[in-house]
């Protein structure tokens, strides 16, 4: 089990370049400050100060970038307490929408889900279930374009990376590791553990929305035999039998 230290007592304000200000709220994957960082991020885009450019949340931090001019104490102040609220709150703010995305799991599509099934004292079965009946939230948008951070999964998943690097995995697999899913849209180096595989594509350049993943939305993975993940893959425009519903 990997231990995280808790949240900080108080989030921290941070320059970032010329027109950035960072609120961080934790170094390290806390749960509370992952929550608090997308409760800030919807607050932000809910009413976003004067001079907003751009509200980029990640895990634990959210950036907020602005016109220079703009960057003034009070705006730093009234940021702190909002970044304050949101800590004191830490209830994940509420999904705009919700995904259903089909999902091979295990075999030549999850490698890695065997092992970790029996680290887990589960079977195939039970390893799916807990995968696939995880509210699970997209956390952040990262490391390349459109790719999701989901989470988080039980404690149970707590898993730490591979002792070594996979040279490749293929578009649309499903890997976890420190309670988190990754979705990658396209082949990829990886130290987390491939448990499945979709045929929806995080990034696809030719779609009139490239990246349709937002922070924040609502993910839930479908299970689906390898050969319904294959034609799905064959079918244009990549979205690989995702469902999107509005959350009224």
């Amino acid at each position: 089990m990997i231990d995280h230290p808790r949240a900080s007592q108080s989030p921290e304000i941070l320059p970032h370049g010329l027109d950035g200000l960072l609120v961080r709220f934790s170094l390290s994957p806390d749960p509370q400050a992952m929550a608090a960082a997308r409760r800030l991020a919807a607050d932000l885009s809910d009413r976003p100060p004067a001079g907003t450019v751009e509200i980029a949340p990640a895990l634990v931090s959210c950036l907020l970038r602005l016109d220079p001019a703009r960057i003034t104490p009070m705006l730093e102040a009234d940021l702190m307490t909002r970044a304050r609220a949101a800590l004191a709150d830490a209830a994940p703010p509420r999904p705009r929408r919700r995904w259903t995305l089909p999902t091979a799991f295990g075999g030549a599509e999850g490698p890695e889900l065997a092992p970790i099934a029996r680290q887990l004292g589960l079977t195939h079965d039970q390893a799916v279930a807990q995968i696939c009946d995880t509210d699970l939230a997209v956390l952040a948008i990262g490391f390349a374009p459109g790719q999701p951070y989901l989470g988080l999964l039980p404690e149970g998943w707590n898993l730490p990376r591979l002792p070594e690097l996979v040279p490749e995995v293929p578009a649309g697999a499903v890997v976890v590791a420190l309670r988190q899913i990754v979705i990658f849209g396209n082949p990829s180096p990886t130290g987390w553990r491939q448990v499945g595989r979709m045929a929806f594509r995080s990034f696809w350049p030719d779609r009139a929305e490239p990246m349709p993943l937002a922070p924040g939305d609502a993910i839930r993975l479908a299970p689906a035999p390898a050969d319904r993940i294959a034609a799905l893959s064959a079918e244009p425009g990549g979205m690989g039998g995702a469902i999107c519903e509005v959350v009224p």
